[in-house]
């Protein structure tokens, strides 16, 4: 296409919130000029269902529950005085129990200030959190983070190492809605005992953030912890970060809540008008669907211009791609939606996987993100009128045109600055794509059944290794001579034969030929 044939589509498909200082750029997407109206019924259809969600319709059907994550930067939407009182009651307590923390009013049990903070969650739970610290992050902040964000024990010796001697500074959130995924229990128990193991009292570092009578919300009032703060019902983890789960982290970290809130506010009422051109949700719900052919035909690449948003696609991957990916749509027929979501950052994937982007295999489009102010500080220039920000930004547009004169299609997205304002709006904004393109293409975006069915099928092989393990003796057997005598499949018991015996002295095995005829017996400690 012509350079002055650009420049039209470019000024015709060029959005701007002038106000906000937020700009989208769909024009390098080759979707023809009909599409909108072609789509017409779709996109009404997706603008009412979001009406609905807002104002406290069941919009989560597997699970009978509402979704209330708009509600989180705008208490007045929420469809009940009830729950309009507990959000804003939360952000109080939250305010104030950070304030008690960094003046000193709310100590260690050794009498000095809280100086650490260690976080347990996963999934939702944590992601957010993580993003958030590492694109707000500074040296000057009242409380440094650390994260458990697996059940990797290794990991979290690293963390513990990482933390060192300052442990009796450490205060402890603990994240789950439940209060029973196993992950963040394993952490919270592994916490727990190291606390004790340096003569410390978990209870007086520890707080919860859980629903309201929940496992862990019973097990930090029986046992004193210092706070408690709820996450409803009609907050999903993906969807939680404007909840407790993402704002107790932030003010413990000194960041402004009320920014981060009030840019998610501003951009959700930019994306809640019904006009197709004007709305950047919409937009990018439908430039996905454009892209996929409405099935999620091409990966989405998420390339963000700035170190500070380096998490940002690790984020958006959670978000999108747990809302996405699913097996029915509303009416139950099988359709397998989902757009797989990946990316790290410019320019350092120019040195990595754009040479495939250029000219590999075209199943992708590309979102870049732009952040205009290169740097806080003053100007340096690496070259006579070039600053390293110069070069930042001509190889964002260099890549992009790049990627265009091989057919490759992409989104540019632009904000001034990373802040928490313009973080609480990109939030945002893809929270509401989400929902419009779901909405599209006719799935709810708001359950999970894979996720679930992977801790079932967790749930049943720790049941099967109980069962092993008391199968075992001093005399030795193959796996699938054990298998047989406790009912189960025997690829599922060699696997955690060696895994037990990779971990347990106890366990012995006897090599052989074939790896599967290993045999393995147990030998008490004498």
């Amino acid at each position: 296409m012509a350079s002055s044939s650009l420049w039209q589509r470019f000024q015709r498909y060029f959005l701007e919130y002038r106000e906000l200082g937020f700009s989208l750029d769909i024009s390098r997407m080759k979707f023809r000029d009909d599409l909108f109206e072609k789509m017409r019924q779709q996109i009404e259809q997706a603008f009412a269902a979001m009406g609905e969600l807002e104002a406290g319709a069941i919009a989560n059907p597997t699970e009978k529950r509402m979704v209330g994550h708009y509600w989180l930067r705008n208490p007045a939407l929420a469809p009940t005085p009830q729950i309009r009182s507990e959000i804003e009651d939360t952000i109080r307590r939250i305010k104030a129990f950070a304030q008690d923390i960094h003046t000193g009013k709310i100590k260690a049990e050794n009498g000095k200030r809280f100086e650490h903070l260690l976080h347990i969650g996963i999934g939702g739970s944590a992601l957010g959190p993580q993003f958030i610290s590492a694109a707000l992050g500074s040296p000057d902040d009242p409380m440094d983070i650390f994260f458990f964000d697996n059940t990797d024990p290794e990991g979290f010796d690293r963390v513990f190492e990482r933390i060192g001697e300052g442990l009796p500074q450490t205060l402890v959130v603990v994240v789950s809605k439940s209060g029973g995924t196993k992950e963040t229990r394993n952490g919270m128990l592994e916490a727990e005992a190291r606390f004790a193991a340096s003569g410390l009292q978990f209870a007086k570092h520890a707080v919860a953030v859980t629903g309201v009578g929940s496992e862990l919300d019973k097990h930090a009032e029986a046992n004193g912890w210092l706070a408690r703060f709820p996450m409803p019902d009609w907050i999903g983890g993906r969807t939680s970060v404007m909840s407790a789960v993402g704002l107790l982290p932030m003010a413990l970290q000194g960041f402004d809540i009320d920014a981060f809130l009030a840019g998610a506010a501003a951009m959700d009422e930019r994306t809640r008008v019904p006009e197709v051109a004007q709305n950047a949700a919409m937009l990018l719900a439908l430039m996905w669907y454009h892209a996929g052919n409405g099935k999620g035909e091409k990966d989405m690449v998420v390339l963000p211009y700035k170190d500070r948003l380096a998490l940002f696609t690790k984020y958006l991957q959670q978000l999108v791609m747990e809302s996405l990916g699913k097996e029915k749509n509303l009416a139950g027929e099988i359709v397998h939606q989902g757009i797989a979501v990946y990316g790290n950052k410019g320019s350092t994937d120019q040195h990595s996987y754009v040479q495939q982007l250029r000219d590999g295999v075209l199943n992708f489009f590309v979102t870049f993100v732009e952040v205009r102010n290169d740097r806080p500080g003053a100007r340096f220039e690496v070259e006579d009128g070039i600053t390293s920000g110069d070069y930042l930004q001509g190889f964002l547009r260099g890549t992009r045109s790049a990627l265009y004169e091989k057919g490759r299609e992409s989104i540019t997205m632009s904000i001034p600055e990373v802040n928490a304002f313009y973080i609480g709006a990109l939030i945002a904004l893809y929270e509401r794509a989400v929902g419009f393109y779901a909405s599209l293409v006719d799935i709810n975006a708001y359950d999970q059944p894979g996720v679930e069915a992977g801790k079932k099928a967790a749930t049943k092989l720790l049941e099967l290794q109980q069962k092993m393990r008391a199968e075992l003796s001093a005399d030795s057997r193959t796996a699938e001579e054990i298998a047989r005598s406790v009912d189960a499949d025997p690829e599922d018991v060699f696997h955690l034969l060696r895994h037990l015996a990779s971990n347990d002295p106890r366990i012995k095995v006897v090599p052989a030929d074939e790896a599967t005829d290993e045999r393995f017996s147990f030998e008490p400690d004498k």
